[in-house]
């Protein structure tokens, strides 16, 4: 019990002790110069009193992003290729995130939607034996078009779809052409036997 009184002691003389104030003092002055140094090495690594403002990269192509990214320092990512859009030029950006005038630092990644170089292509379905309007509305809702024209053969069923044409060629179902392709359907006229 002794010993224990008299480490007891002995601690406590050396809590009241100057080398026990100088130590304490000393690791505090390191402290505080371990923040402030940390802390102005985070903010020269992270350029944290950069910005640039993000450009305006639509309807840019792959050259140009490249240039103009090269050129602010930013690097980029094609994410995606939407879904054609005639209204851009093909393989142009469509989208971009951040977006145009947000701020960003030095070597920051651009995700990029590029359009398509064309419409995605579509398996023509087999409509034989369908109405006029089944016909239409099926394609349409593929998105096909359907042409205004008509052709007609002789056959028992009258606007009986017969067959499909594109470009003036019959084509088979299973063929795979464009969306948007306009299409022709070819009809039975309703005087065959």
């Amino acid at each position: 019990m002794s010993n224990f009184s008299e480490k007891l002691k002995n601690l406590l003389q050396f809590l009241k002790s100057k080398t026990f104030f100088i130590q304490i003092g000393i690791a505090i002055v390191s402290l505080l110069i371990l923040v402030f140094v940390l802390q102005w090495w985070l903010g020269v690594t992270t350029n944290h009193d950069q910005k640039i403002q993000v450009p305006n990269l639509h309807k840019m192509s792959l050259s140009a992003v490249e240039k103009k990214l090269d050129e602010l320092n930013l690097d980029f990512i094609i994410i995606d290729s939407a879904t054609y859009n005639p209204d851009y030029p093909k393989k142009s950006v469509i989208e971009q995130n951040p977006e145009v005038g947000d701020f960003v630092k030095e070597k920051r990644k651009l995700y990029l939607t590029l359009n398509p170089s064309k419409y995605r292509d579509i398996e023509v379905p087999n409509l034989n034996g369908r109405t006029k309007r089944q016909a239409t509305t099926h394609l349409q809702s593929q998105g096909f078009i359907v042409g205004k024209e008509v052709t007609l053969v002789n056959d028992i069923g009258k606007d009986v779809v017969r067959g499909l044409k594109y470009k003036g060629e019959k084509i088979t179902p299973g063929t795979k052409l464009p969306k948007k392709t306009t299409i022709t359907l070819i009809l039975g006229d309703g005087n065959g036997n």
